[in-house]
Parts: structure tokens; sequence; C-alpha cells
């Protein structure tokens, strides 16, 4: 099937019709299909957070696509503060893991630390640490 000559460059196109001929557009092609929604589209395009906001985004996705970190964030939902030993335990880790994965999610603003003598608490610092635990719960049918 032979493509239109005004759509000849443009990805959407490709997509659209299910026929693929780069897997990737270069910064050269354009798009020759006009845009239905323009102003939706500006919206958005001015809406959208910066690179710097995105990138520490995409950190947080990162550390919470590891078992044990969901494990210690699922453990600290309710409010809870737990010293690295409780926190070994219930994700059955080591001392020195459980200590690693608190201090990732601590470094990304989800938890908050408490230092009482020799003993190290964590909690979580924000709600939306929680809720993001009960979101993905609920969107794979899971209430445990």
């Amino acid at each position: 099937m032979a493509l239109p000559a005004d759509v000849e460059s443009c990805y959407h196109y490709h997509m659209c019709a299910n026929v693929i001929v780069r897997a990737k557009p270069t910064v050269s092609e354009s798009c020759a299909i006009p845009c239905f929604k323009q102003g939706l589209v500006k919206k958005l395009q001015e809406e959208m957070p910066q690179d710097e906001a995105l990138e520490d985004m995409r950190a947080v996705f990162a550390a919470l696509a590891d078992k044990a970190r969901l494990k210690i964030l699922y453990s600290l939902k309710d409010g809870q503060e737990l010293c690295v030993c409780d926190v070994a335990h219930v994700v059955g880790t080591t001392v020195s893991t459980a200590s690693h994965h608190l201090r990732k999610l601590r470094d990304l603003k989800l938890l908050k630390y408490r230092n009482d003598g020799k003993m190290a608490y964590y909690s979580l610092k924000s709600e939306i640490a929680a809720q993001l635990v009960r979101e993905a719960l609920k969107s794979v049918g899971r209430k445990k």
C-alpha cells in the first residue's frame, strides 16, 4: 500500500495506519497531518513539567519498581514508625539491605527519619507514597 505523498514522512500516520516504516522519527521529520485539537495540544505543552521535574518523577517511579521498597511503603502506609531492624524482618532482608532501601526512599523525600540513640526510625513523610501503594493495589485488583 503506497502512502499519500503529503504524509510520506509522517510518523503519526504510519502508526495510525499500523505501518511502521521507522522505529523512531528523526529530528528533521515533521508531521504533515494537521493538529485536530490545537487548543488542547498547546495547553498540554504549556502545562508540561520541566525536564528536571520529569527526571525527579522518573527517579521516584524507578525506586518504586523495587519489590522490597514497595513492601516498605506498604508497611508504613498507615502512619506506623518502624526501626531499621523491624523493616528488615518485615521485608525479609538483612539490616544492611533494608537500610539501603530506606536511605533510597528517604533521599527521594518519601520517608522521614528519626534517630533515637542507636535506633533509627522511619515513617512516611507524606501521604502521597501511601496513596501510590493503595492505588497500585486497587489497579491490580488486590485488597492486600
